[in-house]
């Protein structure tokens, strides 16, 4: 038709459409048309009372779906109504039961092709015995409410089991099989006899008109299309390989299937890349990762199995496509016989296996089973089923990507921080690390000559491989640094060089490199311990001060300036802090996640640690129990030191004449020492000579006062301070030459040597490894 219809109708018969044209025919505005029964408005009549003249008739035609369009034609519309209606019952494929107010049907349409036959068998029965409704109380309900109200009831889904097609069956394309279940969509409509419009208090119930349509491929697709909406939503949310699993079952089952289980290659729950090219043999074993449905599972989460050959498992891994396999007859009891029992006692009807695949490699397989009076899966749920695996594959390698990565950079920290505890003589250590996948943090302990330990805690912003490697870099450095025995300001100081170093080597990196113009921003507090002075002097780049605990339990953090972050573009002046510390005192490093834990406000690690006659790995243990357990905790340091007097059978010292006396007299000093240590027979000689040498030094280039101290810890060592600050530097004297060689035989006898300067003076020391007890 090349018009317009005047009127649309929908398969229920509801006015959809109703144009401008209409409202001139009929007097009738669209609002008040729209949505009402076709038939009600054009049989009703109140149209007529609005024209005079002679109004043409309507015809009606099919439109494209299930509409209806009704056009002007020059006959009568007085018997529209009835034409109307005989059309419906007599040439449409949506069955149309008219039903009395006891809900019996009165008349039934007849399909095309067909006979009256059927329709006539029909009369008197009652419209809930039709169908096989699973819930025919609920369909009564509906049609008496409807019948009640005079309310349409429009497109009410119910679910049915008819012993037969349906009668639209050619149009829903797969043939439904009789008594599977069927999604049917209700129309209801109350009929009423009226003498017009305006007569509502008088009119009369007699009865319903309901048409029906098979809506159930419409939702099994749009079930599936939600399936898969809920998967790309809920799967994957996690760098987890078994948390996506566990995510997959628990959006598929029930929504979706009755049970889901999920396995995985083992080795890919350890960060190893998968295999590419499909399983064929029974050597890759997979780890169940995630189970749900009734009944309780036969294999447990976390058990392992390897495929066994002919079965659609070992298959579905083999040929890498997803399949439909109906759970009828014996299975495949002769290769897997246990596998086929607990299918049989589950009562699973349908399996709908998917591989986990990536780029040709398998991850691992996902099964879904329906059982009992569950709709059997279709051929039309196997790409739903690889697309769901596709999805869930995805979230497994990025899941097992993270895992590698999170392996390689726990194995470097792993090796970066220090792998067992110095022995020191005067300073017990012990530390805490709170769990945590990402940690950013570092400490050293690191032995001083002078029996002095050095304390180290620092962290990095970045996260990940580039956050080890810039950890890996800074404690390279600062234990480097030790090594030279600077004061802890000076080494700070030094150390935002080196930061500054390393920023500047990024800024010339490419601009494809992932470190190109990326910001470095750390913090390091370091402190050295002396045991002679009890004091620890302490300096810090933007690290939070330690905490101190006194032997009679009283914390206080002490006052330590914090500078700057390592890193930053602004620079401040380094200054240390010496903090006292009496014999028994506790002194706590801490990363800054720990900050308000260490506050008079918090108290947690004050009360933890006011017990100071617990031994240290006590102490560590119940600050892990104290502190909350909190993702924002995860990977902190506590590093814990307790300090010790040097203790007197450990060390001499003297003060020597500044004259030329002074090197016999310190000979004959160190001598009778060593003897008392039972060390004259191993290094006696090397000693004295090395000492005649350090105080021949001092006396001839130094100032007054000369002081001898030795002390036997890890090693032996021997400082000689005096009062000038003039660097001693090593000279390769002549063959001729009478001096020039003392600090070339120090380094030759000694393991090592060097010198550290104070406000008064300076300090030059020899160290010399003691052979083991018993050598």
């Amino acid at each position: 038709m090349a018009e317009a219809p005047l009127i649309v109708v929908d398969s229920s018969g509801v006015i959809t459409g109703w144009s401008s044209g209409a409202e001139q025919r009929f007097g009738l505005p669209a609002a008040d048309a729209a949505g009402r029964p076709v038939a009600d408005v054009l049989a009703g009549g109140a149209w007529r009372q609005t024209r005079d003249d002679a109004v043409p008739g309507l015809w009606v035609e099919p439109l494209a779906g299930t509409d209806w369009g009704i056009w002007a034609s020059d006959g009568d519309v007085g018997a529209v109504g009835q034409a109307l209606l005989d059309m419906m019952f007599s040439q449409s494929y949506i069955p149309v039961r008219v039903l009395d107010t006891e809900l019996r049907v009165m008349r039934a349409s007849v399909p095309p092709g067909t006979g009256r036959d059927e329709a006539d068998g029909l009369r008197g029965r009652l419209f809930t015995e039709l169908c096989g409704f699973e819930e025919p109380d609920a369909v009564d309900a509906f049609l008496r409410e409807v019948l009640d109200s005079g309310v349409p009831g429009i497109r009410r889904l119910f679910h049915a089991r008819p012993d037969r097609a349906p009668d639209d069956a050619p149009h829903t394309g797969r043939l439904p099989v009789p008594g599977e279940r069927r999604a049917l969509s209700i129309t209801a409509l109350r009929l009423e006899e009226r003498q017009g419009e305006q007569e509502r208090e008088g009119s009369t119930v007699l009865g319903i008109a309901v048409s029906m349509i098979d809506m159930t491929e419409e939702t099994r697709r749009a079930h599936r299309a939600a399936t898969l909406t809920a998967v790309r939503e809920n799967v994957g949310a996690t760098l987890d390989i078994e948390a996506t699993c566990h995510e997959l079952v628990d959006t598929l089952v029930p929504a979706y299937a009755d049970v889901g289980v999920v396995e995985i290659v083992e080795s890919l729950l350890r960060g190893e890349a998968p295999q590419p090219g499909p399983v064929q043999g029974d050597d890759v074993p997979l780890r169940r990762a995630a189970y749900k449905g009734l009944p309780p599972p036969a294999r447990r989460v976390g058990d392992i199995r390897t495929l066994v050959h002919g079965t659609p498992y070992q298959q579905a891994l083999s040929d890498l496509r997803a399949r439909l396999i109906p759970l009828t007859g014996e299975l495949w009891a002769d290769v897997d016989p246990a596998q086929a029992r607990v299918i049989r006692a589950a009562g699973s009807h349908t399996l709908l296996l998917a591989p986990l695949t990536l780029r040709g490699a398998v991850l691992g397989l996902v099964s879904l089973y329906r059982s009992g009076d569950s709709d059997p899966f279709t051929e039309e749920d196997i790409p739903v089923a690889a697309a769901v695996a596709s999805r869930a594959a995805l979230g497994i390698d990025n899941a097992r990507r993270y895992v590698h990565e999170y392996t390689v950079v726990s194995a470097l920290r792993r090796t970066l921080l220090p792998q067992r505890q110095a022995e020191q003589p005067a300073v017990r250590t012990d530390h805490l690390v709170l769990p945590g996948r990402d940690s950013t943090n570092w400490f050293d302990t690191i032995s001083l000559p002078g029996a002095r330990t050095a304390l180290v805690i620092g962290e990095v912003t970045e996260h990940g491989i580039h956050a080890a490697t810039a950890l890996g870099q800074l404690r390279t450095v600062v234990q480097a640094l030790a090594a030279l025995d600077l004061e802890p300001d000076e080494l700070i100081a030094r150390l935002y060089d080196t930061a500054a170093m390393l920023v500047r080597e990024r800024d010339q990196l490419p601009p494809e490199d992932p470190l190109h113009r990326r910001p470095l921003s750390a913090s390091c507090l370091y402190a050295v311990y002396d045991p002679f002075s009890q004091t620890c002097v302490v300096a810090s780049a933007g690290h939070p001060a330690p905490l101190v605990v006194a032997p009679d339990g009283t914390a206080s953090v002490a006052g330590v300036p914090v500078g700057p972050l390592l890193g930053a573009e602004e620079r401040e002046p380094v200054a240390a802090a010496t903090v006292p510390l009496r014999e028994g005192s506790l002194l706590a490093l801490y990363s800054s996640v720990l900050r308000d834990y260490a506050e008079p406000r918090s108290g947690v690690l004050r009360r933890t640690f006011a017990h100071q006659d617990r031994p240290l790995s006590h102490l560590c243990e119940a600050a892990a129990s104290a502190l909350p357990d909190t993702p924002g905790l995860q990977g902190a340091v506590l590093l814990l030191a307790r300090t010790r007097a040097m203790p007197p059978e450990r060390f001499a010292a003297w003060e020597l004449p500044h004259d030329t006396s002074a090197p016999a007299t310190a000979r004959r000093l160190v001598a009778e020492r060593l003897a008392a240590w039972n060390l004259a027979e191993d290094t006696g000689d090397a000693t004295e000579l090395i000492v005649s040498e350090l105080v021949t030094n001092a006396v001839r280039y130094g100032s007054p006062p000369v002081k001898l101290r030795l002390i036997l810890d890890r090693g032996l060592t021997c400082e000689i301070w005096d009062g000038s600050t003039t660097a001693p530097h090593m000279k390769y004297a002549g063959a001729v030459d009478e001096g020039g060689r003392g600090l070339f035989i120090i380094s030759q006898l000694a393991t090592l040597w060097g010198t550290r300067y104070a406000p008064q003076g300076k300090t030059v020391w020899s160290e010399q490894t003691l052979p083991p007890d018993g050598e």
